[in-house]
């Protein structure tokens, strides 16, 4: 095993991969769709990225934007960036056109790297993105980013930059309204890196497969981790369940990151018992709540090695795991609905959301984190910047929680979903854990709907299983049974599907707005 060893001053990503490509220049970095380049490859290819940026003439500060999947040339235009001094905005590619509108017009991109699939979709709002002097197709058959990169010869010029700069920005989801830009710096991004090897045991012979999209930071920092220890990417083009279980067991796969719903599609992959994934050595999970029986069917497919992970875009990624050790401690399995505790070189506290004070152990509140992972800011937005971050540098997630008396952090719901009945506050995610038990149940939302007597009272919303049909009265005699009457939702709705955003969480808000239409609340 080789490791990092740079001095604080050269501690960019640029700096990073000079230093892989010279001490492991023939080692593989990145694979992807039965090709892989080495370091020296891999660097050759973003020192000509860099230099066909500025032949284009982008200068520090202006911004790049890509609408693909995933591709390695979006990590090339990201590190890219780092040595320019420019930033890669990734959109999400689920995002429908106006939202990309939006996006690349937010963003102020110069130049657009679109993905065969985007092309036409892009060809239709062509007009409407009067800062992109540039469109340029990536991959297929009109692929015009290798004549791009080839034109060039590599440029070795580095931009000073300096640790707060800004080189990936990522989009927020915008479940309330237009996403926003987190500015991810050098040293935010670096601090994530260095803290996430420290406990996750990452290092220059891992082989972490990238399955997640790079418009996340599950793909962006994952990919950007796994260069810092100058580990091997896998990448892969969409999070296929069964590609994804065939790639850990053919490339003998050690680190990877999952979300829950791709992690329950893997159980229903046919033979996926009978699969040999004894080299993984970490796999995270996160992103969204998993429901127990997902994670019980997951812990005997990938037994000893699962950590929750609970992060924010806003801090680069993870800030918090539950190790394996606690997933296996039957003791202790109420800590499977836990989020664990800070990594190493984090700071979380809960704090009461209208004060800003420190709660009792145990007393809900709003989960602040500190750490040196932190954004840059919103881009373009510093009111929004100076919501967010205090001026001794906390973070306010937005979300709801507690801590216990040994520093597990339970994450229970936004703060803005939280239902507040007859004085009581009610995380609905903790309702939507016990309905998730159900056998019946598919997917469920619970959402505050207004009641004359409590203010608003809790409502479940739920799509049936497979074959399954919902028998209202059982579903809240099984809530009955598990929790505090207060916190038993009073009746029922049926959907076929849940409203989602583009990043799959679910729209709260288009739930609740036809139930407080005229109402004095407002509903965001």
């Amino acid at each position: 095993m080789t490791t990092l060893d740079l001095p604080a001053e050269a501690a960019d990503f640029t700096a990073i991969v000079g230093h892989w490509e010279t001490v492991r220049p023939d080692a593989p970095a990145v694979t992807f769709a039965g090709t892989t380049r080495t370091w020296a490859e891999f660097a050759r290819r973003i020192r000509q990225n860099a230099a066909a940026q500025r032949a284009a003439g982008l200068r520090p500060g202006d911004r790049v934007a890509v609408l693909d999947l995933n591709h390695p040339s979006c990590l090339e235009l990201t590190l890219a960036c780092a040595q320019v001094g420019t930033a890669n905005a990734v959109v999400n590619f689920r995002l429908a056109p106006p939202e990309i509108v939006y996006v690349v017009n937010d963003s102020k991109a110069r130049i657009l790297f679109v993905g065969p699939e985007f092309a036409g979709a892009v060809e239709q709002v062509r007009d409407k993105l009067p800062a992109v002097e540039q469109v340029i197709h990536v991959g297929g058959d009109g692929d015009e980013y290798e004549a791009w990169l080839a034109a060039q010869e590599p440029d070795h010029e580095v931009h000073p930059s300096v640790p707060g700069d800004c080189f990936v920005q990522l989009y927020t989801s915008g479940t309330t309204g237009f996403p926003k830009g987190a500015m991810l710096t050098h040293s935010g991004m670096l601090a994530h890196s260095t803290n996430v090897m420290a406990d996750f045991a990452v290092d220059a012979d891992s082989r972490v497969q990238v399955a997640m999209p790079l418009f996340h930071v599950g793909g962006t920092s994952y990919s950007l981790l796994a260069i810092t220890a100058g580990a091997q990417i896998h990448l892969m083009r969409l999070p296929d369940p069964a590609a994804a279980l065939e790639m850990v067991e053919r490339e003998r796969i050690t680190h990877t990151f999952y979300v829950p719903a791709l992690m329950a599609a893997m159980l229903q992959v046919p033979g996926v018992a009978e699969r040999d994934f004894s080299s993984v050595k970490a796999l995270s999970y996160g992103a969204s709540p998993m429901p127990l029986p997902v994670m019980r069917g997951c812990l005997k497919l990938f037994p000893g090695v699962m950590h929750q992970v609970y992060g924010m875009t806003e801090q680069c990624g993870v800030v918090s795991s539950l190790g394996p050790e606690d997933h296996a401690d039957p003791a202790r399995e109420h800590l499977m609905v836990s989020a664990g505790t800070a990594i190493h070189g984090v700071e979380i506290e809960v704090r009461d959301p209208a004060t800003g004070e420190p709660v009792p152990t145990g007393e809900p509140g709003e989960i602040w984190v500190r750490s040196a992972q932190v954004m840059g800011g919103y881009w373009g937005k510093p009111e929004a910047t100076a919501a967010a971050i205090t001026s001794d540098g906390w973070l306010r997630s937005g979300d709801g929680g507690h801590i216990d008396a040994e520093g597990y952090v339970y994450v229970t719901d936004r703060i803005k979903d939280m239902i507040i009945s007859g004085g009581e506050n009610i995380y609905s995610a903790e309702i939507e854990r016990v309905l998730a038990e159900h056998p019946s149940v598919g997917d469920v939302a619970v959402i505050g709907v207004p009641d004359e007597r409590w203010g608003e009272v809790p409502k479940a919303v739920v799509v049936p299983a497979p074959g399954a049909e919902i028998d209202e009265a059982a579903l809240l005699a099984w809530c009955r049974e598990q929790l505090a009457s207060f916190k038993c939702p009073k009746s029922v709705d049926v959907l076929d599907e849940l409203p989602r955003n583009p990043t799959g969480k679910v729209l709260k808000k288009d739930l609740r707005k036809p139930y407080w239409e005229g109402k004095d609340r407002q509903v965001v």
